[in-house]
């Protein structure tokens, strides 16, 4: 009898532990499919984070190209005197090749003929120049070019057009340090008549060629 109940006890173990054991093996299958749809999913939202930042960056550069491509535009709708913020009435150009910005004052506005001191009233002119120069290119170094027609030197002391022209450009000069320009930032240059931007056969052309030419290096 005992014999029976042993064997029963058996076969019931045996039964139980051949229905648990599957489902045991089930679980923990299903465990493990969580787990690597849990690191999927963390794969997926770390990837998306990733992008997010990614894109946020991308629009403040393409924000930051905006800004900097309008005003590049409004820049060249300006005229060249605007720009350089000497204003309209002002004769400038601009020389990226030699990184330069260049103000053209006709000698007829500075001196007398034959002279090299300045006149009374371009001094307006000069103040404003100065203005500008302290307040937009501060640090920068300036040359004062001086230039004449091809005319020779007749009824003056001046030796040549190259003294001419080199003691106008020192007058210039004289003006903008006492206002304040420092010395060492500035230089007078001479050409005298050797670099016309007119003809000289004509009175048209030696007016534009008398001239002194404040130039502002930008690098």
């Amino acid at each position: 009898m005992q014999d029976a109940s042993k064997k029963t006890f058996i076969f019931l173990f045996l039964a139980v532990s051949f229905v648990l054991l599957p489902g045991c093996t089930n679980w923990k299958k299903k465990y493990e499919a969580l787990q690597v749809e849990h690191q999927n999913l963390k794969g997926l939202l770390e990837r998306e984070r990733a992008e997010k930042g990614q894109l946020a960056s991308q629009v403040s550069q393409g924000r930051q190209t905006i800004e900097e491509l309008q005003r590049q535009i409004a820049e060249r709708q300006q005229s060249p005197a605007e720009a350089s913020g000497f204003g309209e009435g002002y004769d400038v150009a601009f020389d990226p090749t030699a990184g330069t910005i260049t103000v053209t004052l006709q000698n007829a506005i500075l001196f007398d003929s034959g002279k090299a001191t300045l006149k009374k009233n371009t001094i307006t002119e000069l103040d404003h120049i100065y203005s500008v120069l302290r307040s937009k290119y501060s640090g920068r170094q300036i040359d004062v070019v001086g230039h004449t027609d091809s005319d020779p030197i007749k009824k003056s002391n001046w030796q040549d057009n190259w003294e001419l022209s080199a003691q106008r450009a020192l007058s210039v000069v004289r003006y903008l340090i006492k206002k304040g320009i420092p010395s060492e930032q500035i230089r007078a240059v001479g050409r005298g008549e050797s670099q016309p931007i007119a003809s000289n056969a004509s009175a048209a052309g030696k007016a534009r060629n008398r001239r002194v030419e404040i130039v502002v290096h930008m690098r």
